[in-house]
């Protein structure tokens, strides 16, 4: 073919109002391989770093045994808030995370633990306990006041179960 032959179907081509859409078809073709391509890389681990899924013929991973443990539940405890707050009640339940040789000495002690519980609720200032951040800072004092009544060793958590202001 000439450079004539050349222009001349350039030149029909425009004039008939098709144009070629052999670009359009090779950029889709490899948008498409290389979507593929990007999936199966991200599927197989490879980018992401989520590991490829284990296969049958490795071990599992082993399970560690949890730590022997016994919980002792405090009795409900409603405290009344003041005539000057928003909220008029407290109602406070949780319960002991203890050392299972110490389950029936703590369980002696509940009396005095929620004893401590009570005065020190009422001895708090209202605002914090309409605080929602100062739960953790709540439960750290309660748990070293339960634990100066129990002896050290006893008792590892205080575990919240209820706090509701109303």
């Amino acid at each position: 073919m000439s450079a004539a032959d050349i222009t001349t179907e350039t030149e029909q081509d425009e004039a008939s109002g098709k144009k070629s859409k052999k670009g359009l078809v090779v950029g889709l073709v490899g948008a498409l391989l290389l979507g593929g391509g990007g999936f199966y890389a991200t599927y197989a681990g490879l980018i992401g770093g989520h590991p490829a899924p284990e296969t049958e013929d490795e071990p599992a991973a082993e399970v560690q045994e949890l730590p022997a443990v016994s919980f002792v539940e405090l009795d409900p405890l409603v405290i009344s808030l003041g005539p000057n707050t928003r909220n008029r009640h407290l109602r406070f339940r949780a319960s002991l995370e203890v050392e299972p040789n110490y389950e029936d000495d703590v369980t002696r002690l509940k009396p005095r633990v929620v004893d401590v519980l009570n005065a020190y609720l009422r001895a708090v200032d209202t605002a914090m306990l309409e605080d929602p951040h100062s739960l953790v800072k709540l439960r750290a004092q309660m748990l070293r006041r339960i634990q100066l009544v129990t002896g050290d060793g006893r008792v590892r958590n205080l575990l919240i179960l209820e706090f509701v202001l109303n």
